[in-house]
């Protein structure tokens, strides 16, 4: 008798996840017509009492991965996992995030390293190109910290560029994020974010797949990420985005998911926001600030108490975090009027359509407020 057949032998009960496994293992046949299985027979009836071919309506192939599962290999991959330091939340899990159960596909399982909690907090993703700007990528990382300082959970694609900026926003502020890879649980891609990817479960983040572990990086496989990437999320955030990039198939998938999109405008000379300037046309929220993500999100009240720890440390350090998330304090559509370069007051006139004695009077108290400065030729915004 082989190892397997002994193995398989001695095995006469499984957990979930071993049956959940071996569903993701039928192959070639889809997510939604596995999860109608599920729904109609239960997922350990369907493997220890499988009803007919004919019944199932699947092919034989199929049906064999029902009747004659690989427990052997699964017994292999959850080993792997385990190796890897991550768990497996099936479908079925308490902790699987129930977000993510909403859209039309959703992974019958996740490779899960760090706090599986996580996933089912309010979440914002953060995606925009690898080739990012200096401004992109300042961006990005103000805009995780802030978000994280109001109670949300920055998540993104661990790659580089952007993706890389936002997790970073999160880790140093020592807040947790979720980072969505299209590699098995135990790659890192690109290698170079290893450091990263490090912090992440240091400060209490998360890093997820649905891919096996040894699974390598494939093009096809960071549409499937993205998909999950927006279906954790209740909005996602572009940053910087060329007209054929994942960040917009990721904005799509939120579309298709009934997701809000938001996107950060930026000089129209860049080719790599033309993507973010589509969006906006389309419909997608301007953004410039986080309290224009935050006015559209109603945070948990649990989360709001965490808000509030955050701004009273923050106060006592001097850094005043409370601004970030005070709307009253950002929602001067003067101040989208001012540019990082030097703005006349003539053309901040023509922009905000304003009496130029307004503009004059509010650019005075955007000064004192600390968020433009007045230069030669005009007026500045300070970062």
């Amino acid at each position: 008798m082989t190892d397997r057949e002994s193995h398989i032998n001695q095995m006469k009960e499984y957990t979930p996840e071993y049956y959940w496994l071996a569903l993701k293992l039928i192959p070639r046949l889809s997510i939604q017509k596995k999860l109608v299985l599920v729904k109609r027979y239960g997922i350990e009836q369907l493997f220890n009492q499988p009803p007919s071919q004919q019944q199932l309506a699947i092919s034989e192939k199929q049906y064999q991965g029902i009747v004659n599962p690989d427990w052997f290999a699964i017994e292999k991959i959850i080993a792997h996992s385990q190796q890897a330091g991550a768990v497996i939340v099936s479908y079925q899990d308490a902790n699987y995030p129930q977000l993510l159960k909403q859209i039309y596909d959703p992974p019958l399982v996740l490779f899960v390293k760090g706090d599986t909690r996580l996933l089912n907090r309010q979440q914002i993703a953060i995606v925009g190109s690898r080739n990012a700007s200096i401004h992109g990528r300042e961006a990005a990382t103000l805009l995780a910290k802030e978000l994280t300082e109001c109670g949300l959970v920055v998540t993104s694609g661990l790659a580089l560029g952007i993706d890389a900026f936002a997790h970073k926003g999160a880790v140093d502020n020592q807040q947790a994020t979720i980072a969505v890879i299209a590699t098995g649980i135990d790659i890192v891609y690109p290698a170079r974010n290893k450091g990263l990817a490090k912090q992440i479960i240091e400060y209490g983040g998360a890093i997820i797949s649905e891919f096996l572990p040894h699974t390598p990086p494939k093009a096809g496989h960071f549409p499937k990420r993205n998909r999950i990437i927006s279906g954790l999320s209740q909005g996602v955030l572009v940053i910087e985005a060329a007209m054929k990039s994942g960040s917009l198939i990721t904005a799509r998938c939120a579309l298709e998911q009934n997701r809000d999109v938001y996107a950060m405008p930026g000089n129209i000379q860049n080719p790599q926001v033309k993507g973010c300037h589509w969006l906006i046309k389309q419909g997608a929220k301007l953004v410039d600030e986080v309290a224009d993500i935050i006015e559209e999100v109603n945070v948990n009240s649990d989360y709001g108490l965490h808000l509030k720890g955050n701004n009273n440390r923050n106060k006592e350090k001097g850094q005043g975090s409370k601004k970030s998330c005070d709307q009253d304090l950002f929602n001067d559509s003067l101040l989208a009027s001012v540019g990082y370069e030097i703005t006349p007051v003539d053309t901040v006139v023509s922009r905000s359509k304003l009496p130029t004695d307004v503009v004059l009077t509010r650019l005075t108290m955007l000064e004192l407020r600390g968020l433009v400065s007045a230069v030669p030729g005009g007026y500045l915004k300070i970062k």
